[in-house]
């Protein structure tokens, strides 16, 4: 039997997300890899933390997970890091980041230069080009991995256009918000529509495949020049933490594996659906449930 896992390295933040009823492991880069484990991907991490108990912690939460911690570097000059999670509005989750921790000082290693260049694929965010030595080291890692993508995560004050433009630059495959979507079009263009906005970004950064999640309105896809929708999951909310996270993971996984695209996009918005059933960033879903949720459904996408 033909083995289908995909070597995929995810680049960035490790933390704690502190919430009203006690912390939870966060972070997009560690969120996405172990839902890509999830779907049969060796997924691994290059991240930074502290030899605090913090530390300890989430390296021992990622071996739990089955996923392999060699490029996790361990400092003891900066903390592990936290978010402050405000939940007020269960919809639409605010976080206070805590800088600088150990994830602002990841390290460029010969070893994880040598596993990005042989990935299928280097997911990163552009909350990790939010510090310098991070930034680096991420450049670096971006000049010789074969396919990128990059998981817009616009947090204030950690961004500005200039960084943003340098990594649009450098993606392959784009994953953003509509706030975010609408905000980026600002700068560069006239902002229209949501499909005028994806096309024009698309021309401009040469970037072949842009997702773009709508909340509960579901997500729409550009992929060589055709656009696909897929609507929403009624679904109970519990909160939406991860839910991007998960939603990319399940695309990036289908996609790799050469899963028709339209298909694609509906599975990654059921499985964002279902991860906000869920407390916490990385619940583990099975296909069985997003199947089930996609046969309970009469969503469709389509092409138009």
């Amino acid at each position: 039997m033909e083995n289908n896992q995909k070597n995929i390295i995810c680049f960035g933040e490790m933390l704690w997300d502190m919430l009203p009823t006690g912390k939870m492991p966060g972070g997009a880069p560690m969120n996405v890899a172990i839902h890509l484990k999830n779907f049969d991907n060796n997924a691994t991490i290059i991240s930074r933390v502290g030899t605090d108990d913090l530390g300890t912690e989430l390296i021992d939460f990622i071996k739990g997970n089955g996923l392999n911690t060699k490029f996790i570097q361990q400092g003891q000059t900066h903390l592990t890091g936290v978010v402050k999670v405000n939940m007020d509005d269960k919809n639409n989750v605010s976080y206070k980041i805590v800088k600088p921790v150990a994830w602002d000082y990841i390290l460029l290693e010969k070893e994880a230069l040598v596993a990005v260049e042989k990935s299928d694929c280097f997911v990163f965010g552009s909350l990790s080009a939010r510090s310098e030595q991070t930034f680096e080291t991420l450049k670096k890692l971006l000049e010789i991995a074969p396919f990128k993508v990059l998981d817009i995560n616009l947090r204030p004050p950690y961004y500005d256009k200039e960084t943003i433009e340098f990594l649009l630059n450098n993606t392959d495959l784009l994953k953003l918000n509509q706030l975010e979507l609408d905000e980026i079009s600002a700068w560069f263009f006239q902002s229209g529509t949501i499909q005028e906005n994806l096309a024009h970004i698309s021309k401009i950064f040469k970037i072949k495949t842009i997702c773009v999640t709508l909340g509960e309105d579901g997500a729409m896809l550009l992929h060589n020049n055709e656009f696909f929708r897929s609507e929403g999951f009624e679904v109970e909310v519990v909160d939406t933490i991860g839910s991007g996270d998960s939603f990319l993971a399940s695309f990036i996984s289908n996609f790799l594996k050469n899963t028709p695209v339209k298909h694609a996009i509906v599975e990654a918005c059921a499985m964002g659906a279902l991860v906000a059933t869920r407390h916490g960033a990385s619940p583990l879903i099975s296909k069985e449930e997003i199947q089930f949720l996609l046969n309970k459904s009469l969503s469709s996408s389509n092409a138009f």
